[in-house]
């Protein structure tokens, strides 16, 4: 063994010798240029560790670079995101408030053409109760509503006062089923009671067999129920049967969307009621 580890020790002290003496005969040795060998060797080395080295820099550098591009890009991206749903809410906002002054016209319009006193509300609610049709506005008895007030619309009428309280009040909509109306038909004057079916149609009863009826007339108030003023609009006749020996029963389509009302004029000035005469 101590014979192997001398022969082993020997071979390495040989070839360290070899080397030293190799780099001792480079050093002497020159390149065509006249640059040492030893010398054009180490820089050749040492050049290719430089390049190494600067291109994982360069390549790190170039990854940063791209990441913070991308977060700037992702950031403007968001950025351009939030601006643009905010410009989309004014835009909204804005054809609201456009919308809005078009109803407060028209319902200015209503108001100025009718001869009758009369105070603008809002409604601020409704009720989910199947077949019991109401709303509520925003005016009630300090501003002079009583029960039965009619309430109407720059389209036709709403329906009634039922249950005012200080600040607000509940409407019957003329489309709840126990709701009510005297009506005309109005090209030919034939008289009716127009109620609601508790959805979005009203039904005209009591009509007479030989009244002239088509799908198509318009159907507007009578003003003898003592409730709604005479001649404000209904809705027109959607359907025509017969319902009984001697009357018939028409469905009516009204006039007043109920499911985008916003505003409404509520009319103060009491209805008289009136008997009901053979013609109008």
């Amino acid at each position: 063994m101590a014979l192997l580890a001398f022969r082993q020790r020997s071979g390495y002290l040989f070839v360290a010798v070899m080397l030293g003496h190799l780099l001792l005969i480079s050093t002497q040795v020159s390149t065509r240029t006249g640059v040492p060998v030893v010398e054009q060797f180490a820089f050749g080395l040492l050049s290719e560790v430089q390049r190494v080295v600067s291109g994982v820099m360069l390549g790190t550098r170039r990854t940063w670079d791209g990441y913070v591009a991308l977060r700037r890009a992702t950031q403007e991206n968001e950025d351009l995101k939030r601006r643009l749903a905010a410009t989309e809410i004014q835009m909204q906002e804005q054809r609201a408030l456009a919308d809005r002054a078009r109803g407060f016209a028209e319902l200015l319009d209503l108001k100025q053409r009718t001869m009758l006193s009369t105070t603008a509300a809002e409604i601020i609610g409704g009720a989910a109760v199947p077949g019991f049709r109401t709303v509520t506005i925003d005016k009630g008895s300090r501003d002079g509503l009583r029960t039965d007030m009619a309430v109407v619309a720059p389209a036709g009428i709403v329906g009634r006062v039922v249950m005012p309280s200080a600040r607000s009040a509940k409407v019957q909509l003329l489309i709840d089923r126990n709701a009510a109306a005297a009506a005309l038909v109005e090209r030919t004057r034939a008289q009716g009671v127009v109620v609601g079916d508790g959805e979005d149609r009203l039904l005209m009863e009591y009509v007479s067999e030989v009244a002239d009826v088509v799908v198509g007339d318009a159907i507007v108030s009578a003003g003898i129920d003592g409730i709604y003023p005479k001649g404000f609009v209904i809705g027109r006749v959607e359907a025509v049967e017969k319902n009984g020996p001697a009357y018939r029963k028409i469905t009516i389509r009204p006039a007043v969307d109920f499911s985008a009302l916003e505003d409404v004029l509520v009319v103060l000035t009491p209805t008289p009621a009136r008997e009901p005469s053979g013609s109008e």
